[in-house]
């Protein structure tokens, strides 16, 4: 059981973040709003989080070196990416480093076959996987799980990058050259027929208590989350299942801070863990408008000592992500802003990127209404409405 002891570290003291994407600058926003000095690691000058941070430590996510010197500046450290050297986290912890989630939580994470088999060890309700060595592997697979199944990088993929659905054997052949099983470890996991993509964002503090944001109901295009209603129109068995495995999620990593638990639900209403999360997590965004606490503050509540604040949800509310539709890797405009904002409860977040790409997050626009339906007509409208375009250089 949690038993860490809790040194409240009160504002001004200095908030490290590994990572200066937009959960980044959300996360550095908040903690400049509660009096905090922000200090982030991040290998790109002016970054998101650079933007609004008092000072930006210009360096890999991976290199040791830097992640200590961002330690050494500051009381706590924290991260906005899993992708970051979990090894000196843990290093810098035995040292007495403050670093919530903490490292060894991460290593568990980083690793999706590591991350399904603590699940599962735990009696947690995970899809079935195995492991994979060889490409006749996958042809034993094929035999317990049937057809498709689905093939995993273990570690490094994120927004279905590294993942490959697998219908039938002519697949199988599409993708040996792809497997490289040599060089990246693979995972080959049952595919769930789900109804729904669901996500409960919660938090835990020193003293071991839990608060739960409200389920979220999430459509993916492409492996990419285009829309998140909340709450999720799913009945209280559901919502209670969910929250009974966000809690033993929890108590199985026994750590503090925020965790993402994403969620497939089938149509006879069984529920299995799709990955988690040690972080702020894009589907609860709209809790920066939509809560009493948002997700953000609620990290730094956690990793501060701080009482956890009330994930009360004040309106129904919509999220729609803004992706790039061009690339544009020069100075660029966002038209249709005027438009966007003459709507009531209508909120744009633009992050601040030095480049747009096709299906690159660069915004996102939460929409807050008495009628769920209501408020996705208004965030496809303000989406069809907001026009990104390169400024070109007059002659």
């Amino acid at each position: 059981m949690f038993k860490r002891k809790n040194n409240v570290i009160l504002p001004p003291a200095k908030i490290g973040i590994i990572g200066g994407g937009q959960l980044g600058k959300m996360l550095a926003f908040e903690a400049k709003r509660m009096g905090y000095t922000v200090i982030i690691l991040d290998p790109t000058q002016n970054c998101p989080a650079g933007q609004v941070a008092d000072k930006q430590i210009v360096g890999s996510l991976h290199d040791s070196n830097e992640i200590r010197k961002l330690a050494e500046l500051t009381d706590v450290v924290t991260y906005e990416f899993e992708f970051v050297n979990a090894d000196v986290l843990c290093e810098l912890e035995s040292e007495g480093y403050k670093i919530y989630p903490s490292g060894s939580t991460l290593k568990k994470i980083q690793n999706k076959y590591i991350q399904k088999s603590v699940f599962s060890s735990a009696g947690l309700p995970v899809p079935r996987f195995t492991k994979i060595n060889h490409i006749e592997d996958i042809e034993e697979g094929i035999k317990d799980f049937g057809f498709p199944l689905v093939l995993k990088h273990c570690t490094g993929g994120y927004d279905g990058k590294g993942n490959i659905v697998i219908k039938d054997k002519k697949d199988i052949e599409n993708v040996k050259n792809d497997l490289l099983l040599e060089k990246y470890e693979m995972m080959i996991e049952e595919f769930v027929a789900f109804d729904r993509e669901l996500s409960i964002v919660v938090a835990r503090s020193f003293d071991g208590k839990i608060t739960y944001f409200p389920v979220a109901e999430n459509t993916h295009e492409d492996s990419i989350l285009k829309l998140t209603k909340v709450p999720a129109k799913i009945s209280d068995q559901v919502e209670y299942k969910i929250k009974d495995i966000a809690q033993k999620v929890l108590e199985v990593f026994d750590d503090i801070g925020i965790f993402c638990i994403e969620i497939f639900l089938t149509a006879n209403g069984e529920v299995y863990i799709n990955e988690v999360a040690p972080r702020p997590h894009n589907s609860a965004h709209y809790t920066i408008e939509a809560c009493i606490t948002s997700q953000f503050e609620q990290q730094l509540r956690a990793i501060t000592g701080m009482p956890l604040g009330s994930t009360k949800l004040m309106s129904p509310a919509v999220m729609v992500n803004v992706l790039g539709k061009q690339p544009i890797y020069g100075e660029y405009s966002v038209k249709g802003v005027g438009r966007i904002l003459e709507e009531e409860g209508v909120y744009l977040h633009f992050y601040g990127k030095q480049f747009v790409d096709v299906k690159k997050k660069i915004g996102h626009i939460t929409v807050l209404d008495d009628s769920l339906e209501k408020a996705e007509e208004k965030s496809i409208i303000a989406l069809e409405n907001l026009l990104i375009e390169p400024i070109k250089e007059e002659i």
